[in-house]
Formats: C-alpha cells, sequence, structure tokens
C-alpha cells in the first residue's frame, strides 16, 4: 500500500504587487494541492515597487488564514529552490497565447534540469486574462481606479507609496 505524501506546489514570480488574477490561481491551485508557496524571485537586476519583505507582508495579509499558503523568497535555479522546499510541482498561470510560448520554455528547461518537479499551467479566467502587475502599477500611477484588481491591502498599500513619494517630492529643493 502506497502512502500519498503532502503535494507541495510551488508558484513563482515577482508579484510586484500580488493581484487578484494571482489569487485566482493560487484558489484554484489549493483545490488539487496541499500547500502552495508563493515564491518571490529576487533579482537583483530589477527595481521593484514593492520590496521583497513588502511583498512577503502583502501576501500574507492577503492570505490571511490560509494555513495552506506561505509566501518565500528565491534566487537561482526554480528547480533547485523547489527541490529544497519539498515541491514537486511549479505552478504557472497563462493569461493569453502570447504567455504559453514562453512558460512552455522554461517548462521543457526546468523539465531538463529535473525530471522529477512538474510544470503545471492553470489558465486565468477570462475576467482577469489582461491583468498583469506591471498594468496595476502603470494604471495606479496614471490615477486610474484598480479596485478589483488586486486585494484591498494592496491598494492601501499602492496609495501609501504614492502619497509617500509626493511627500518626498515636495521637501526637496531642486
Amino acid at each position: 500500500m502506497r502512502h500519498k505524501s503532502r503535494s507541495v506546489a510551488v508558484f513563482p514570480g515577482s508579484f510586484d504587487p500580488i493581484t487578484n488574477g494571482h489569487i485566482d490561481i493560487v484558489d484554484r491551485a489549493l483545490k488539487v494541492f496541499d500547500e502552495v508557496i508563493i515564491s518571490i524571485l529576487v533579482n537583483a537586476e530589477k527595481k521593484p515597487l514593492f520590496s521583497a519583505e513588502e511583498r512577503l507582508g502583502l501576501i500574507r495579509d492577503a492570505f490571511r488564514g490560509e494555513q495552506r499558503v506561505r509566501g518565500d523568497t528565491f534566487s537561482g535555479l526554480l528547480v533547485d529552490y523547489a527541490m529544497r522546499v519539498g515541491a514537486s510541482v511549479i505552478i504557472r498561470g497563462l493569461r493569453a497565447i502570447s504567455d504559453f510560448e514562453y512558460e512552455f520554455q522554461m517548462a521543457l528547461m526546468n523539465r531538463r534540469l529535473n525530471p522529477r518537479i512538474e510544470t503545471v499551467f492553470l489558465m486565468a479566467p477570462e475576467g482577469f486574462s489582461y491583468l498583469s502587475s506591471r498594468l496595476v502599477k502603470e494604471v495606479f500611477d496614471l490615477g486610474g481606479d484598480v479596485r478589483g484588481l488586486v486585494p484591498p491591502v494592496v491598494e492601501r498599500r499602492l496609495r501609501e507609496k504614492r502619497q509617500s513619494a509626493a511627500k518626498r517630492g515636495r521637501g526637496r529643493k531642486d
């Protein structure tokens, strides 16, 4: 008789910030896996709006009370990280056909690097098929309404970032 081991999936990304599209993917992944680790890729080359610590806080707040979701950070190869945390699956969301080619290449490379790690694709619901963290930041920066696109905690933190930047801007002497 075979014991069913606990299934752990890694959902990697920048999550700068986490959106309702990401939340939907995690919620649906929890129907299949026992635990989902939302893993923030730390990339020194990028200049994120939110620090890794802030993004982890937003993830914790967005999933408060859900014991099967946790946030973490990693650098290096994703398959090595997945093995370290005991995950056998990488979750990737697909919004449109344009995502597929890149994600397919990454899945094949990850399989080559470690055939024990599977990649599972979850399609974004059509209501979020256009949604990305980059687009949320752009719309917000231009004064657009992002309610319904991000969790309320993210919307609040975006406003706080804007107010903080405005205060710093007023305090400068050019």
